[in-house]
């Protein structure tokens, strides 16, 4: 059994930048998908950033490339750095894992298992 816990959440004037960061109880070996998801009010879950821990590719989300960045920073962690925030980046950001393996589709929010409780970001005009 995994579990997360995202942190790093908070208010912030568009343009300005957060970090969120998620910490697993178990260290993640190359066998998992691991990702950042959000959920806005009245709006739909999407992914933000994924990645297989096999492999290098990422995804991203077309709304947050080139301002957001998913990385590794330990054998348990995992960040996203969100940088010059949007209203629109408003949501409830839950980091996630599954299991996975080469091939699988870390893009797709079914591949993942675990989920943390969420982190919200709010992000004024």
């Amino acid at each position: 059994q995994v579990q997360l816990v995202e942190s790093g959440g908070g208010s912030v004037q568009a343009g300005g930048s957060l970090k969120l960061s998620c910490v697993a109880t178990i260290i993640i070996d190359r066998n998992y998908c691991m990702g950042w998801f959000r959920q806005a009010p009245g709006k739909e879950r999407e992914g933000v950033a994924t990645l297989y821990t096999g492999g290098s590719n990422r995804y991203y989300a077309d709304s947050v490339k080139g301002r957001f960045h998913f990385s590794r920073v330990n054998a348990n962690t995992f960040d996203l750095q969100m940088n010059s925030l949007k209203p629109e980046d408003t949501a409830m950001y839950y980091c996630a894992a599954g299991l996975c393996g080469y091939g699988s589709d870390y893009v797709n929010s079914r591949m993942y298992n675990y989920w943390g409780q969420g982190t919200q970001v709010t992000v004024s005009s």
